[in-house]
């Protein structure tokens, strides 16, 4: 590893690239990301697709010498980016890892997050020629009033038209469903999940609705006026959703994923493993480490014009956060006991240099004593029964 224009070098490690899009032809009430409402034909698409050309090549000393794990372009609605667009930007990622002669396509994951709104078979068609070859569809519901409470601009009908002209270009389809709406019953649930995976799905994130400061939904419950579901109408819905998709077989590998066998997201297990990634595109997050023990991680502004007008990475940013070897720890030990594989003690003490578990030993203790904890060898993991209870068990060990 060496220093060399400011920027180091680490031969070889995995690196994935998130690029955000920020941009959506409306923006949902629950919604907290950094995306604004644009109408479709109003988005400026070389323009933007410029911009992040631009900031990946002022990252190069940063890239240069790791290998590319996988690409995820998020929003936002990036399947409102023109496809040839999007290809470029990923022409370019490829070329600045030297992925290009290292990877066949397929080899290389390459997600795109998509609105049923906005995404066709032509459309699906011209991002696989893009070199795209994984969806992630955001369908949320598949029953008409649930889809209008949480302000889609699709309907059912929409939803299914979708996900079919995503299957007929892709083999790796995902897509996204959301419970803990107002009155949503458990077996309606279920039965949304069968119809979803009788299309083919291999993989779906089932997520609770989570209501954000910040947000219409989070005004309205400030005000009193939004009723949401109960702990134990989430504790049930999550239950149902498990028993669903495993009596399909789709393994529940973290506490909102299930894939079937081999249709893992590996961009997203590559993240909860505490892997390093290079954000792209205005909002985007990146966090690279640069040797055992020490990791840089930055926001670039969510400022559309200000990204794109950027003249240096000075401007690009809007933060910057240097992490030590506690806070990799940390982070590790938030990310990983979401998973079924839980945490890898030896990988996170090497990467942190710092042993584990220092300062925590009285809380995993205690927590392996009371069953909310198991530890096989060197990986510590949460039991699958106490997921409910992750956010107790990982901020005692936190």
């Amino acid at each position: 590893m060496a220093s060399v224009g400011g920027g180091w070098q680490i031969a070889g490690v995995q690196t994935s690239v998130y690029v955000h899009f920020p941009w959506c032809a409306r923006k949902c009430p629950y919604c907290d990301f950094a995306s604004y409402r644009m109408a479709p034909a109003a988005v400026p698409h070389a323009r933007y697709a410029d911009a992040v050309l631009r900031e990946l090549e002022r990252r190069a000393d940063a890239v240069r010498g790791r290998e590319l794990a996988s690409v995820f372009f998020g929003g936002g609605t990036p399947s409102m980016w023109a496809p040839a667009e999007l290809g470029r930007v990923l022409h370019a990622i490829r070329g600045a890892f030297g992925a290009a002669e290292r990877r066949s396509d397929e080899a290389l994951e390459v997600t795109v997050e998509c609105n049923p709104a906005s995404l066709d078979r032509a459309g699906a068609a011209a991002l696989r020629e893009a070199g795209v070859n994984r969806l992630s569809i955001g369908v949320q519901a598949l029953r008409d009033e649930r889809l209008r409470f949480l302000g889609r601009m699709h309907d059912r009908e929409g939803a299914l038209a979708a996900v079919r002209a995503a299957l007929e270009t892709h083999e790796r389809v995902s897509v996204d469903l959301m419970f803990g709406t107002p009155g949503q019953r458990v077996d309606d649930f279920a039965d949304e999940i069968r119809e979803a995976l009788d299309l083919g799905i291999q993989h779906v994130s089932a997520y609770a609705l989570t209501i954000e400061p910040g947000t219409v939904f989070g005004d309205m419950q400030r005000a009193g006026t939004l009723r949401i579901a109960t702990d134990d109408e989430y504790a049930a819905l999550f239950a149902q959703t498990e028993r669903a998709m495993g009596a399909r077989g789709l393994e529940h590998y973290e506490v909102s994923n299930y894939a079937a066998p081999g249709e893992r997201s590996r961009h997203n297990e590559h993240y909860w493993r505490g892997g390093a990634y290079l954000g792209l595109g205005a909002g985007a997050v990146g966090c690279l480490d640069a040797g055992p023990g020490t990791a840089r991680r930055y926001r670039n502004t969510a400022d559309t014009e200000r990204y794109m007008g950027a003249g240096d990475l000075a401007e690009t940013e809007a933060e910057d956060e240097h992490l030590d070897g506690d806070a990799l720890v940390r982070e590790a030990l938030m990310l990983g006991l979401r998973t079924d594989a839980g945490v890898d003690l030896a990988d996170v003490e090497r990467r942190s240099g710092r042993p584990v578990p220092r300062g925590r030993e009285r809380a995993i203790e205690r927590r392996l004593a009371q069953g909310d904890l198991l530890l096989t060898g060197d990986h510590l993991r949460v039991p699958r029964a106490r997921w409910l209870h992750l956010d107790g068990i990982i901020a005692d060990v936190f």
